[in-house]
């Protein structure tokens, strides 16, 4: 039989052991009629033809024409399908941008953040004696990137000017005592403080080295005439604000004048970044008369004695906070423990409690105020205006056993200066937050900072010195437990550590430890 037209001829190549195994044909004749019957014939020269059905071609579907898509384009079926099919898309559409409406009108709303002038975004930094400090200004201005460090948002100086100790008639406000320094050195200072984006407020109480700030009644009016001048002239020459002490004395006697003075600080720009800041400082320490003063003197921010005067109990303490916080907005509360007349914090609550102290100003709502080395826990020395004291890596090398101990001490209160620091510029809820008072009691204290959809956070004291308490501090804006984030004090049994979980039902504080809870947000 002959091949198809279909079939194609392939010749394939034996090699002679395969032609070996071939059978023997007896000369090329077929020896049973089969080989002439065969399709392939084997050649003399060995070479076989094979005939090899091509593969079959498959079959491709190539789709409608265009003329039989128009034909069933136009049928009533077709016509109704794709109808059902747009209106199916719509309702999908219209169903999905209706659920993301009631999802957004049942989300709860985010509140809007306060306006925050500049001092209430850090913690001011007091530099009452410069000399003390570093020296002179321009030893100030070398400190200024080791300050910056800190994440202070201004530093309050001096004073600076010419002051004999009472003696008014020799009052100078225009002009830097030589033994700190000129103006061209407070230029530079100024200059330094700003390029690190912090602001620099201008102490010029008169009489700062005298008992009386203000001499007396009777200079009360000379005094507040000359400071008017000078106010003018360093605002112009670019302080961020000035601080005063003994504002009641003058705003009683010269209520007038007492308006000038606010009026040329205060009404110099509204906004919040470049508006010049009016601290008042009293030694009143009543929570009720500091709040009084606050609102009639009409100061930014007062300096008071209120946590001082309730440091024996925690309870009074409290209270005082809750009135304070209660009667006037965050933006104008203050909270310092030391200063030009009360000295430092490490000899106002003793060394052990600085830590504890430390995170109780950076957590109450308002600006946290610190005298120069509380960041250290400097002690006073016989001197309310001690020498700083700066470490360096290269004498720690020559340090015996007591200076090293004395420094690791040093260098573990500035760590917690430092990152409470950072945390609270870096937590809404510490930042402006609302104050949740969660216990209150003669030796402990617990309060919440909370603050819209954010992270709570938890404060909690134990001033007792002998025993350690069980604190019951859940509520319904709280979640069941919290993460401790630092713990200053020793700590007793059962006290929970750094990274520790604790359930809010029953919080253990050892003698004298003070711990912050974060407590995350639980929709």
């Amino acid at each position: 039989m002959k091949p198809t037209e279909v079939e194609q001829e392939k010749e394939v190549e034996l090699t002679e052991k395969e032609q070996e195994k071939q059978p023997m044909t007896g000369g090329g004749e077929a020896t049973n009629g089969d080989a002439a019957s065969s399709p392939a014939a084997e050649n003399g020269n060995g070479t076989v033809k094979v005939l090899l059905p091509e593969e079959e071609t498959e079959a491709k579907f190539t789709g409608l024409s265009k003329e039989e898509l128009l034909r069933v384009a136009g049928t009533p079926g077709w016509v109704r399908t794709r109808c059902a099919l747009l209106a199916l898309f719509w309702l999908g559409w219209l169903g999905m941008l209706a659920g993301a409406v009631i999802i957004i009108l049942q989300a709860p709303r985010c509140r809007t953040p306060p306006a925050v002038s500049w001092w209430n975004q850090g913690p001011l930094y007091q530099i009452g004696d410069v000399q003390a400090f570093a020296d002179n200004l321009p030893g100030v201005q070398q400190k200024v990137s080791q300050l910056a460090k800190l994440k202070l948002k201004g530093l309050v100086l001096g004073p600076v000017h010419v002051a004999p100790e009472d003696q008014p008639q020799r009052l100078d406000f225009h002009n830097i005592s030589p033994d700190v320094g000129n103006l061209r050195q407070f230029r530079d200072l100024l200059q330094a403080v700003h390029k690190k984006n912090m602001f620099l407020v201008l102490d010029l109480t008169p009489n700062y080295h005298g008992n009386q700030p203000w001499y007396s009644n009777i200079t009360v009016t000379t005094v507040a005439e000359e400071l008017k001048s000078a106010l003018m002239f360093w605002l112009k020459e670019g302080v961020d604000g000035v601080q005063l002490a003994g504002v009641e004395q003058v705003m009683t006697a010269e209520p007038s004048l007492w308006a000038d003075i606010r009026a040329i600080v205060q009404n110099r720009s509204d906004d919040v970044d470049t508006k010049k800041v009016l601290v008042g400082v009293t030694d009143g320490g009543s929570a009720p008369g500091v709040s009084a003063l606050l609102g009639s003197s009409g100061v930014d921010l007062l300096l008071s004695d209120v946590l001082r005067s309730n440091a024996e109990d925690a309870t009074e303490r409290a209270q005082s906070v809750q009135l304070l916080v209660a009667a006037h907005p965050q933006g104008r509360l203050a909270w310092n423990l030391g200063g030009r007349s009360q000295g430092h914090l490490a000899s106002l609550v003793g060394s052990s409690g600085v830590k504890g102290h430390q995170l109780l100003l950076f957590t109450l709502p308002g600006t946290p105020v610190f005298n120069y080395g509380d960041e250290i826990g400097l002690l006073d020395q016989e001197t309310k205006f001690p020498t700083m004291l700066w470490d360096s890596p290269e004498a720690e090398q020559e340090l015996n056993g007591t200076a090293k101990e004395d420094q690791e001490r040093r260098s573990s209160v500035l760590q917690v200066f430092r990152d409470l620091s950072e945390l609270r510029a870096a937590e809404p809820a510490l930042l402006y937050g609302d104050l949740l008072l969660l216990h209150n009691a003669s030796s402990s204290l617990a309060y919440a900072r909370v603050w819209d959809q954010s992270d709570r956070f938890l404060a909690a004291f134990n001033w007792g010195s002998e025993e350690g308490v069980a604190l019951d501090l859940s509520h319904p804006l709280l979640g069941p437990e919290g993460v401790v984030v630092m713990a200053a004090g020793a700590q007793g049994p059962g006290a929970a550590g750094p990274g520790a979980a604790v359930a809010l039902e029953a919080v253990q504080l050892g003698p004298g430890q003070a711990l912050l809870i974060k407590v995350p947000y639980r929709g």
